[in-house]
């Protein structure tokens, strides 16, 4: 096995000091208001991740309650379900990687797929960013599979296109479900930390999304349907606030 195969483990203390060190420069700036609070609270506990069906549910009236609109709601749960895309950044680009060492590299970037490059990527600084942070994944992604790359980004846009949720509490989301105990996802979380102080964000309202972050449960798992019945009526709120 060579080094580049060898297990590391992110910590939890290290992804909050990752972020403190990105935010040293950052002015405190306002706290999340009750809205924003509650769509990462949602968000975090819908995370595939995390994927907990009760504080699902509570999640969702916590935020019907501070006035999101159910296509807030819904727009908040497309960006989240995103996150399996991670699949592919982590195994693409190691899939590559590896085929390199064995003497048989994916397609190259011919015509056809330069040209799709240039369509969806081009020169947009946000995925110069973003492959500073997941380096190789999207040149890794065209070559083996232009389909899933013209999916990746068509996938992507669809909270983007929509725009009930401002794209700095997008960012923000993005941030805490990557900084989830269960997910600790680093490259995320700098990317969409820079993202979200670039479209505004302050310390104050970063480190609260990081807290609501830090709360999310385990994984507890999703019983059957005929087991777990209907999704109850009413909105009890047993996930204490943070």
């Amino acid at each position: 096995m060579t080094t580049r195969l060898r297990r590391t483990l992110v910590t939890v203390a290290e992804v909050r000091e990752a972020a403190e060190t990105l935010l040293e420069p950052v002015p405190d700036g306002p706290d999340l208001d009750g809205l924003s609070a509650a769509l990462i609270r949602l968000a975090v506990h819908a995370s595939v991740c995390t994927l907990d069906p009760a504080g699902i549910d509570d999640a969702v009236c916590r935020a019907l309650d501070a006035g999101a609109t159910p296509e807030q709601v819904q727009e908040t749960l497309v960006l989240v379900s995103a996150l399996g895309v991670h699949t592919l950044m982590e195994g693409t680009r190691r899939l590559s990687a590896i085929l390199r060492e064995r003497g048989t590299p994916a397609a190259p970037i011919d015509e056809e797929r330069a040209g799709l490059r240039s369509r969806l990527h081009g020169d947009d600084p946000y995925w110069a960013d973003f492959d500073r942070e997941i380096p190789g994944f999207l040149d890794a992604l065209l070559e083996h599979s232009p389909d899933a790359y013209q999916a990746f980004f068509a996938y992507c846009a669809l909270p983007w296109r929509s725009g009930t949720v401002r794209g700095r509490l997008k960012e923000l989301i993005a941030m805490a479900c990557d900084a989830t105990p269960t997910h600790r996802y680093l490259p995320g979380v700098r990317l969409h930390l820079a993202n979200a102080v670039r479209l505004g964000a302050g310390r104050i309202a970063v480190r609260r999304a990081l807290d609501i972050a830090a709360a999310a449960p385990s994984h507890p798992g999703v019983p059957a349907a005929e087991c777990d019945g209907r999704v109850r009526a009413g909105c009890p709120h047993p996930v204490p606030l943070i």
